[in-house]
């Protein structure tokens, strides 16, 4: 080696040492970020993680609306099954009534529950200390309180033969609860229940003077009158609207009426129950009921100068009724009869006051009831499904019915025959078959409101699931 040669080894790693210094200097200093551009960054971050939030709900909600309809599917094909093996004796799905009746309109695919829901839209949301379910893309938060037109004529309902069995009945198992809840939709929280007579609405009258208690709302009954018109005057409809919006919420009103549509006079919209039971069971009850000497004592004592009724009336029974063809139990199709006494049309207590619900068994007033059962009433109880209904009030209105299949449970042990009658003797199948082919529609108007029940019975367990 010559002399004074000195090696570049030292030289080198005292350049690399000086890079690092200068690196180590860039990457501690703080460099200076806009605030703007901070906050669109979390802003763009916390949108992307709420978008995929929102995603995967609306791909898991779809897949059990796929899982719904594939437990209805296999359900169907197992009653098939048993309908095979066990024939005649399995029972069916449709009363015979109604699957024969030529009059059933024809089917509607309601194709607002044909779309998969959108979770991104259901809200749970308080109004007046209630919990309900709402969309808010459905019709009745678009139009708000402006109605649409009710139909005029028959296969009008979006429902039809759906609510009654059929091919497109299957797809209604797998529905959201805020589709088939109208409580959001009322503006007041009011209870109206426009009681049908003889399906159970004494009972359900004392329920709810009980719930008042438990659950702190007020309860309010229309006075006895001396006769009862159920059909009223739109002076009177507004009258009564305007009464019933006078009520300090919460609270519950009972009358019978024909249903009133609170929004057609500008007053807010309450919350509408009702019950409904097998119309002959009920025609036939009520027959017993005018002729029972409880209701003769009450009226009289409460209009002393009442006539009481011919003996010969009120020994006349139902079964002897029918088959001489007496006047008061022929039922004839399209048949107008108003006043006291007069309850074969349970359809009209749903109709409403126009002239277009009184014919009887006609299919006008019948889809006009289906449509304001759909748009208006958030429950519509069945008396043969009793529990079911207590259910789907209690998960559909619970300011109202928390607490009511406890304390319905209560008030049967200690009062189990509430309203019964005991003058009310059996009457024969092959009897009851004659009526029934009189009332074919509103067998059918029934069949709709048990099916309606029983939908919103599946989509409010399919909620909790």
């Amino acid at each position: 080696m010559e002399a004074g040669y000195k090696p570049q080894t030292t030289f080198r790693w005292t350049a690399m040492d000086n890079i690092f210094r200068i690196w180590r200097g860039v990457l501690a200093r703080r460099l200076h970020v806009p605030k703007r551009t901070t906050e669109l960054v979390a802003f763009l971050a916390l949108s992307t993680t709420v978008f995929l939030f929102i995603h995967t709900r609306d791909l898991h909600t779809r897949l059990r609306h796929m899982e719904g309809r594939l437990t209805s599917e296999d359900e169907t094909a197992a009653a098939a099954q048993a309908q095979s093996v066990f024939g005649s004796t399995f029972p069916p799905q449709v009363s015979p009534a109604s699957a024969s009746s030529p009059s059933r309109p024809s089917s509607v695919t309601p194709q607002r529950h044909l779309d998969p829901p959108r979770p991104q839209n259901i809200i749970e949301r308080a109004r007046g200390g209630r919990a309900v379910f709402s969309a808010a893309d459905t019709a009745n938060e678009i139009h708000g309180s402006q109605e649409s037109s009710p139909p005029s004529g028959s296969g009008s309902s979006s429902h039809g033969a759906a609510a009654v069995g059929g091919p497109s009945a299957e797809v209604t198992a797998v529905e959201p609860p805020w589709a088939l809840n109208n409580t959001g939709r009322a503006n007041l929280d009011v209870i109206f229940f426009n009681r049908v007579p003889k399906v159970g609405s004494q009972m359900f009258m004392d329920l709810l003077h009980r719930l008042s208690v438990r659950n702190g709302f007020e309860f309010r009954r229309d006075q006895i009158h001396r006769m009862e018109t159920i059909r009223v005057r739109p002076e009177d409809e507004l009258r009564l609207g305007a009464m019933v919006a006078s009520i300090p919420p919460p609270a519950v009103y009972v009358k019978h009426v024909c249903f009133t549509n609170f929004t057609k006079f500008g007053l807010p919209e309450p919350i509408y129950v009702n019950m409904v039971r097998d119309p002959v069971e009920r025609v036939i009850s009520w027959y017993y009921y005018v002729r029972a000497p409880w209701y003769y004592v009450e009226r009289k004592q409460a209009f002393p100068d009442l006539p009481l009724p011919d003996p010969k009336w009120l020994r006349k029974d139902f079964e002897t009724c029918v088959l001489s063809g007496d006047s008061e139990c022929r039922y004839i199709e399209g048949n107008i009869r108003d006043g006291i006494g007069d309850h074969r049309r349970q359809s009209m207590f749903f109709c409403g006051h126009g002239d277009e619900c009184t014919p009887f068994n006609s299919e006008g007033a019948i889809q006009k009831a289906k449509w304001s059962v759909e748009h208006h009433y958030s429950v519509v109880g069945v008396l043969e499904d009793l529990n079911k209904t207590l259910a789907v009030l209690e998960g559909y209105i619970p300011r109202f019915f928390s607490g009511a299949q406890r304390v319905h449970i209560d008030q049967m042990s200690h009062f189990p025959h509430i309203n019964r009658n005991p003058f009310k003797p059996p009457v024969r199948e092959e009897v009851k078959n004659i009526v029934r082919r009189n009332f074919t529609r509103e067998i059918d108007f029934y069949e709709f409101c048990k099916q309606r029940l029983h939908r919103q019975y599946a989509a409010m367990k399919l909620a909790n699931l």
